[in-house]
């Protein structure tokens, strides 16, 4: 009897209350891994950003580094030119030539070459016994020396502090030494300031490694908890479709039984109703009244007759009136 009276949904629901059961889960589910990749992402950031103020600290400790290792080549530079200056003045001073013209320093060659210049204007104004064809000639080649001196100045105006005293040069080469060791040292300073900044620079990228790789890692499980964000929202769509379409049926159903319920009280309505009740019982009452002439109620015992052709006649009989049922 039990099974007679169950609902036919039954099963269908409880189906239907199971996915439903199991939708909640899956939801939950997918919430927790979209949480843990927010997480993930926010870490990440973090991290990143960490990162990025290591890199600007490490730029900016390079460039500065940089700046003292050029620092210390400009050293190098000045403390090699004076080094060169040194030893044309030892082979001056030793009575050497060089075997290669022009590979006189500028220094040296401004030098002399301001040397000739003074010798010459001190001859013109102290030998009164200078003929004018001489003193001619004088003045032109101390004329073409000026101009070799105005040439060769722009040429040294980075070398103005060495200054070569050919009168005495033992003393200028002294004197040369003395900056050498001076630019060495500073060159040498240098490089250990930068060496400093160096070993400052060196932890700096092994957090900067660390940090990259921290970064990696939690976008990569940022990724991977997107995935399975989305794998459990796409079993979830299938799982839905499948919810709706027993929700269609359950629906359907329903309907439909309610629909039968509908068609079976109005047959069991229509079947109770009384004549009187009945349109159509009334209408073809009303039609064979028209046909006959007459109509017979039960009940009242009343009889009308109509007047037609045939009862013009009998329009002065009187109506009888009876109690009776059926005809009369």
């Amino acid at each position: 009897m039990s099974d007679e009276t169950s609902n036919p949904d039954d099963d269908l629901r409880s189906r239907l209350h199971a996915m439903e059961t199991k939708l909640r889960r899956m939801r939950d589910n997918r919430n927790g891994h979209n949480e843990n990749a927010r997480r993930a992402a926010d870490s990440r950031n973090a991290v990143q950003e960490q990162a990025k103020g290591i890199r600007e600290s490490i730029d900016d400790m390079k460039s500065k580094q940089k700046e003292i290792r050029d620092q210390a080549r400009i050293h190098k530079a000045r403390r090699d030119e004076i080094q060169g200056h040194i030893r044309e003045l030892i082979s001056k001073k030793r009575g050497r030539r060089d075997e290669e013209r022009g590979s006189k320093s500028v220094v040296i060659e401004l030098s002399e070459t301001e040397s000739q210049i003074e010798k010459i204007e001190r001859r013109l104004e102290t030998d009164g016994r200078l003929k004018l064809e001489d003193e001619n000639k004088l003045l032109k080649e101390l004329k073409k020396l000026i101009g070799k001196r105005n040439d060769l100045l722009p040429a040294v105006k980075d070398h103005e502090a060495i200054t070569i005293d050919l009168g005495d040069m033992d003393e200028s080469i002294s004197r040369l030494k003395a900056e050498a060791d001076a630019e060495h040292q500073a060159m040498v300073d240098c490089h250990n300031q930068a060496d400093e900044i160096w070993e400052e620079i060196k932890p700096l990228f092994e957090e900067r490694d660390f940090l990259r790789a921290e970064g990696d890692r939690l976008h990569n499980a940022f990724i991977e908890a997107r995935q399975a964000a989305d794998e459990v929202h796409s079993e979830m769509k299938v799982l839905l479709d499948q919810v709706n379409e027993i929700r269609d049926s359950i629906k359907a159903a329903r309907e439909e039984r309610e629909k039968a319920i509908r068609d079976h009280n109005k047959s069991v309505r229509d079947a109770i109703r009384s004549p009187s009740e009945s349109e159509e019982l009334a209408g073809s009452l009303e039609e064979m009244f028209l046909e006959s002439g007459s109509l017979t109620l039960g009940g009242t015992g009343v009889d009308e007759e109509t007047e037609t052709p045939r009862t013009k006649q009998r329009k002065s009989k009187k109506r009888k009136f009876g109690t009776t049922r059926g005809k009369v």
